[in-house]
């Protein structure tokens, strides 16, 4: 697809992002954040798959969509467990509640974790059962932007029911722990038409959602090169409700939980 020049210049102008979009480093700081390449197949409304790359800021907004998952994730699909570099739009992706639903978006980007100046851009090493008996089934590494439905003992009472919670908020330093590879790394996530919870190595993870509130603040420029990724949807109610609340939304007497 070819990128209109203005959504190019948008996304070269984009040190102009809003609080919401930034670190606070960042915030702090003259210089521009970098851009970055992402690719995008969807599932057209025929059928068909749409093959698409954008040029958009390296900013929390736009790697989140893309940084969940390593290749050689397992991926518990309607077929069996099919590693994430290797899914297509329209596959049945098994949902934990025992449904199915259609693989509506991947998003596929390469990072080079623990980058000068990045944002939590390291990735969460889970050993074999680190967190119970085939849980995970294998080794397993998430991304920054992964989130699991399970809380964690320091976020107990946070609030009812399992959280949605960063993989980085599980590693206990032992068999639970941060990794950042010298080498870039390449990070898939995954949208269905609703939010939903699937089963990844043996962990149940989140499909992507971008928050009911992440554009509140954006400007129109970055409005268009984030909505421009996704096919399915022109509006961020296109993605639905979030199907379980995420711990870092949920607050607590006298302390923020992220």
């Amino acid at each position: 697809m070819t990128i209109p020049q203005s959504l190019h210049r948008a996304a070269a102008n984009a040190v102009e992002a809003t609080a919401i979009l930034q670190d606070p480093a960042a915030l702090r700081s003259t210089s521009k954040p970098q851009l970055r390449r992402y690719e995008v197949s969807c599932l057209l409304p025929g059928g068909g798959i749409s093959e698409t790359r954008h040029i958009a800021p390296a900013l929390p907004l736009f790697e989140d969509a893309f940084c969940a998952f390593t290749r050689g994730s397992l991926v518990e699909t309607a077929q069996g467990p099919i590693a994430v570099e290797d899914l297509l739009p329209g596959d049945e992706i098994a949902t934990r509640d025992g449904c199915s639903q259609p693989l509506v978006w991947i998003g596929r980007t390469s990072v080079l974790p623990g980058r000068s100046g990045a944002r939590s851009r390291t990735l969460t090493s889970f050993m074999a059962d680190s967190l119970g008996l085939q849980k995970p089934s294998a080794s397993l590494v998430a991304g920054p932007a992964a989130r699991l439905l399970r809380t964690p003992p320091h976020m107990q009472g946070a609030g009812d029911g399992r959280l949605l919670t960063l993989a980085s908020e599980f590693q206990d330093g032992m068999s639970i722990f941060e990794t950042a590879p010298p080498a870039p790394v390449d990070l898939y996530h995954l949208c269905l038409p609703r939010h939903a919870v699937i089963t990844v190595g043996g962990l149940a993870f989140e499909t992507y959602h971008p928050g009911p509130d992440a554009l509140k603040l954006a400007s129109y420029a970055i409005k268009t090169l984030f909505l421009n990724l996704f096919a399915h949807t022109d509006s961020i109610q296109g993605f639905g409700p979030l199907a379980h609340p995420r711990a870092d939304s949920v607050s607590r007497p006298g302390a923020s939980i992220l």
